[in-house]
């Protein structure tokens, strides 16, 4: 049990890495707008993320009390250390700190559920209950993106979906990368924009400098997909153009690609992939 589930949580980060061609990220052929990384430093950074998932497994696989927020609070601690590990194998380059957040939760929590026998997104809700209100009411130190943008707009970001046990994957992403056809590749790409038609992108606000530039990806978004995606040549070329884009604009859709790897682990442990 604990290989499966701490092997599927690296697959899933090295499954989001290697397909292409995503707007705004690291892909094998380009870094997209982030100059100071590469497809060779996010395999390391995967891979320093091993003894973390570990830890995530057992936290869940051993946690006994009533109160799951405290099971979060543990696993929080692991996440700091975690991002240590991460910043000595990149040199110090913030590769997966958004991913360390998520996808830990998502190890935990389903170590916890086939242990205990629970639901996974309801068990994630538990785990998270108070977090926006702890973190970004209570103890907003304004020194992260997320931290800032809740101030500024009021959005809470990748809190907030842990909060409400992410229901753009439990709702959106997960069933679409399930009924979607073609190649991974495709699946992935698609399910990829398919999340960036509902999903509020801290990363890119950020870049972006500005709260509307949501609308103009969930629309790039959207009109991608009704072209066919990627099994259609329109798709291809307007993702092709898609992604210039961005890299022109130097905007990043960070938080997009968090979304997909936890949905990505979720579909191989589901076995839909």
């Amino acid at each position: 049990m604990n290989n499966s589930i701490t092997q599927n949580a690296t697959r899933a980060l090295l499954y989001e890495v290697v397909t292409l061609p995503k707007p705004g990220l690291v892909d094998p052929l380009s870094p997209g707008p982030h100059q100071d990384m590469n497809i060779y430093t996010f395999i390391d950074s995967s891979l320093s993320l091993t003894n973390y998932f570990t830890a995530a497994f057992n936290i869940g696989h051993d946690f006994k009390a009533a109160d799951l927020t405290e099971m979060f609070f543990k696993l929080r601690q692991k996440g700091i250390a975690a991002e240590k590990d991460m910043f000595q194998a990149t040199n110090g380059i913030n590769t997966h700190k958004g991913a360390i957040f998520a996808l830990g939760i998502f190890v935990c929590a389903e170590s916890y559920c086939q242990k205990n026998q629970t639901e996974i997104f309801t068990t994630i809700k538990k785990m998270c209950t108070g977090l926006v209100e702890h973190d970004l009411k209570l103890n907003n130190q304004l020194k992260t993106a997320g931290e800032k943008e809740f101030q500024q707009y009021g959005a809470g970001g990748a809190r907030e979906q842990a909060e409400l046990g992410y229901p753009i994957v439990r709702d959106v992403a997960l069933p679409f990368l399930k009924k979607r056809t073609g190649s991974l590749q495709t699946k992935l790409l698609d399910t990829l924009m398919k999340i960036a038609t509902v999903t509020v992108d801290s990363n890119l606000i950020k870049r972006a400098g500005n709260y509307e530039i949501i609308n103009w990806l969930q629309n790039k978004a959207t009109s991608y997909l009704k072209l066919g995606g990627y099994n259609s040549a329109a798709g291809k070329k307007y993702l092709q153009e898609f992604n210039q884009e961005c890299l022109e604009k130097n905007y990043s859709l960070g938080g997009c690609a968090d979304l997909l790897i936890v949905t990505i682990f979720m579909a191989l442990e589901r076995n839909y992939l």
